[in-house]
């Protein structure tokens, strides 16, 4: 698709960086970060079963290091030979720099250098809100006070109600199949996922023998596929940069982000949900400051978790790294300040007259900096508008209005409050 140009002389350089763009896909098409990391669903058997009979052994997880020296060799020449300076060159250059301490860590799994990559391409618990003092932990730990407080409340009233894993995937496949009317997305069940879920462009993973609530279901639906899945497959439509397709490291907090703001605007989230975001959050702080699995392992379950989500959220933490104590795999701290930016910057369009570069995000898998710096190129065609959009995001009236609240109640504190104002304004 030929693009107006957008400086004299661009035609040649935007040439340049869709054949650069190509060899991207090429050199990254074999990386997959964390299939690499991830623990065979045999080490959850083998530790409960000791737990359960009192025997507490530390997991014993072996990773098989890859040799990515070529594909790390064409990533530093694609930086390179991308143009330095122009939005389309810069994009390229992030993206390979974050491919290339991707290597980097894949290379070091089952060492303890895999935090020094793993935090320069999600940060770590300490790190400062966007537009704040408060830390990524701070964030954390209110909403785990806020849900302890409200548990006895919330679960009491809650109904016992349990989807089984291949109900839920009929009804997911049926959902899907109406949805993305020019695509094909597989839902499956996987006894080996450790996971609840976990979704590609063209398939979704259930774990098997697993309750799913109705609250799993709705956000099943809006967080992996009407993200995930969606930005995927819209990526892959892009005629110039295909790499929008593929889920690179750096973006992976705009992604999560987005796709939580995904549960929160369409009703889907609910408070436990947000605790077991920040319980996340906070078990990579104990790692990082010593505390090994089993100690993070009783966190969670002194969080209120059962044995086996225990253990699935404590491999989360240390996955491809020593379960000793001192390392973590850092990647769930993005989830909290992944949501708060891309709340931020949703509110920000609305303040700003940009509403359409909401509906650009979805047109691939790009961080924030990226659709803003792009804009230009959907305008011209060079960039195409995303083929899907989830359904809470078409609804561009209503999208505003909560927006425009939410930019007014900000202004409201809420600690200065009486339950006397509330009433006696009433």
């Amino acid at each position: 698709m030929a693009a107006v140009g957008v400086i004299p002389g661009e035609s040649d350089v935007l040439a340049r960086c869709t054949a650069l763009d190509r060899r991207l896909v090429a050199a990254v098409r074999g990386i997959r970060l964390l299939q690499a990391i991830s623990w065979p669903a045999t080490a959850q058997e083998s530790f409960l079963s000791d737990w359960q009979n009192g025997r507490r052994r530390l997991p014993t997880i072996h990773y098989a290091a890859p040799d990515l020296a070529e594909e790390r060799a064409e990533l530093i020449a694609i930086h390179d030979e991308a143009p330095a300076g122009h939005p389309i060159g810069e994009y390229l250059r992030r993206s390979a720099d974050s491919w290339r301490v991707a290597t980097q860590l894949l290379e070091s799994v089952g060492t303890s250098h895999i935090t020094e990559h793993s935090v320069r391409l999600y940060g770590r618990p300490g790190d400062k809100l966007p537009g704040a003092e408060l830390t990524n932990l701070d964030a954390a730990r209110h909403f785990i006070g806020l849900a302890g407080e409200l548990d006895q409340e919330i679960l009491s009233s809650d109904a016992d109600y349990c989807i089984p894993a291949e109900t839920l995937r009929a009804e997911l496949q049926q959902q899907l199949d109406a949805f993305f009317q020019f695509h094909k997305i597989q839902v499956e069940i996987d006894p080996e996922l450790l996971a609840k879920a976990a979704a590609g462009p063209t398939r979704i993973r259930l774990r098997s023998a697993t309750c799913f609530s109705e609250y799993d279901r709705h956000q099943l639906v809006e967080h992996e596929a009407f993200v995930h899945s969606l930005t995927g497959l819209n990526g892959r439509e892009q005629p110039n940069l295909q790499s929008l397709g593929r889920s690179s490291p750096r973006v992976t907090a705009t992604q999560e982000g987005l796709a939580v703001f995904a549960e929160l605007m369409s009703g889907s989230i609910d408070i436990e949900r947000m605790k077991r975001i920040s319980l996340r959050i906070v078990a990579i702080h104990m790692a990082l400051a010593g505390a090994d699995f089993i100690e993070v392992f009783q966190f969670f379950l002194e969080s209120g978790q059962t044995e086996a989500d225990s253990f699935a959220s404590a491999q989360r933490v240390f996955r491809g790294a020593p379960v000793d104590g001192g390392v973590a795999f850092t990647k769930d701290n993005v989830y909290l300040h992944g949501l708060l930016t891309v709340h931020t910057f949703f509110r920000w369009a609305l303040k700003h007259r940009r509403l359409a570069l909401c509906h650009a995000l979805f047109a691939g898998k790009m961080a924030l900096h990226d659709v803003i710096a792009l804009e230009p190129y959907f305008d011209s065609g060079y960039l195409a508008q995303p083929l899907y959009l989830p359904p809470w995001a078409k609804r561009a009236n209503g999208l505003a209005g909560m927006l425009a609240f939410s930019l007014f109640a900000n202004h409201i504190r809420i600690a200065r409050v009486e339950a006397e104002d509330l009433v006696l304004g009433l």
